[in-house]
This record gives structure tokens, C-alpha cells and sequence, in this order.
């Protein structure tokens, strides 16, 4: 009996499971998503229920980053016209030679992880029970206490951006970072998770760009 492409895409999901985060690099204070291992687990469960993605991308520049958005079309193998899309994941790059495909890659795997529900998180046995991801809009200010306007939010991320990018050894830049993790903390991590994992990804890769000069 034949399946459609959202039974074969609920099945995908079903076997997908979750992913595991990455390990806390020095300084570091939670856990990566890294798109490697997402689009490991994704790419696995879609190509095993004959389903195959292709992602078209838009983007955005302004004067301190650059925007891209990622549209992800799932494909059924068996009947190419028969798609699902997940359109908008969005995520900011900087403005260098690796921001846009910084920014491909993250919005990429937001995609993924959106398309089929993954669970994140660490692994059971290290006592941290996952919670899938149920929709691909960015969360935002909930209610509590209020840590300023969106506007606002995304200006302080370009500005913590910049400080961490101008860093030109270990001390000055841990030091950034330690200045600004009580906003990265309060005002993000439970707010804005595409920001957060920005930034997060800025500081871990900034991290080992000055520790392979030291």
C-alpha cells in the first residue's frame, strides 16, 4: 500500500528520535546545537522514508550583519511534485567571509529541526530530559519580568556581536563575555532562542580563533 508524503514525513519523525548537543567548550557556560549533528539525524530519517529536501535561502544585509532565511522543500522520491515546505527559519550572520554561510547553516538547521519535531538536549543519562521543538517562529517576551523591546533585543545582540568579533586575545574577550552573559542569560535564553544560539556559536567560535593564536 502506498503512503502519502505526510504519512512518510510522520514516520520520518517517529524514527528521527532526538540530538544530542555538543560538549561545553572553555568559557562556555550551556551546551551547542551544532548543525553537523542535526543534519546528520534529519538527513538519516528523511532519506530512509524516501523523502529528500532542497533548501532555497533569501538574504538580508544591513550595516552590521546579515540576515538569511532558509525555505526547505521535502521532496517524496516517488513523486517528486508531492512536497512539504517549512519556510522562514531565520538567522543573523557577520559581516565577513563567513557570515553567510554561517547563517545558512544555522537557519538550515533550524529548518530540520522544525520539519520533524527533534528533541534536543543531552543525553538521558545525563539527567536532562529533551522537549521537541513545536513550532519554527522565533519565541518571543513572554510574560515576566521585561528586559526591553525586540528592537532593543536585536541591537544589543549586534552589539555584543561586535564587542566579541573586535576581541584581540583570550583575556579581553573572556572578559566580553563575562560582562555580558547576565543579558545573554536573563534576557535571551528563555526568550529568543535564534539569538542565543547566535551568539552562542560567535563565542564559541571566536574562542578558538584566539586560542589557536595563543
Amino acid at each position: 500500500m502506498k503512503i502519502n508524503i505526510y504519512q512518510k514525513l510522520h514516520k520520518a519523525a517517529c524514527e528521527a528520535g532526538g540530538v544530542a548537543k555538543g560538549k561545553k567548550v572553555q568559557g562556555m557556560h550551556f551546551n551547542p546545537l551544532l548543525h553537523d549533528e542535526v543534519q546528520k539525524v534529519a538527513m538519516e530519517a528523511l532519506l530512509n522514508n524516501g523523502l529528500y529536501p532542497v533548501c532555497t535561502y533569501e538574504n538580508q544585509m544591513t550595516d552590521s550583519f546579515i540576515l538569511v532565511t532558509c525555505n526547505m522543500k521535502i521532496h517524496d522520491v516517488e513523486d517528486p511534485k508531492q512536497f512539504v515546505e517549512v519556510s522562514g527559519c531565520s538567522a543573523m550572520g557577520n559581516l565577513d567571509k563567513f557570515g553567510t554561510g554561517n547563517g545558512m547553516s544555522y537557519a538550515k538547521k533550524y529548518a530540520y529541526l522544525n520539519a520533524l519535531h527533534l528533541k534536543t538536549g543531552l543525553d538521558l543519562e545525563d539527567g536532562y530530559n529533551a522537549k521537541p521543538f513545536s513550532t519554527n517562529k522565533i519565541p518571543q517576551e513572554t510574560s515576566g519580568p521585561k528586559h526591553g523591546s525586540e528592537s532593543t533585543h536585536v541591537k544589543s545582540v549586534q552589539r555584543i556581536i561586535s564587542e566579541i568579533e573586535r576581541c584581540q586575545n583570550i583575556y579581553n574577550f573572556r572578559k566580553v563575555v563575562k560582562n555580558n552573559q547576565p543579558f545573554i542569560d536573563t534576557a535571551l535564553k528563555n526568550r529568543n532562542v535564534a539569538n542565543f544560539t547566535l551568539i552562542d556559536d560567535v563565542i564559541k567560535n571566536k574562542e578558538r580563533e584566539l586560542n589557536r593564536r595563543t
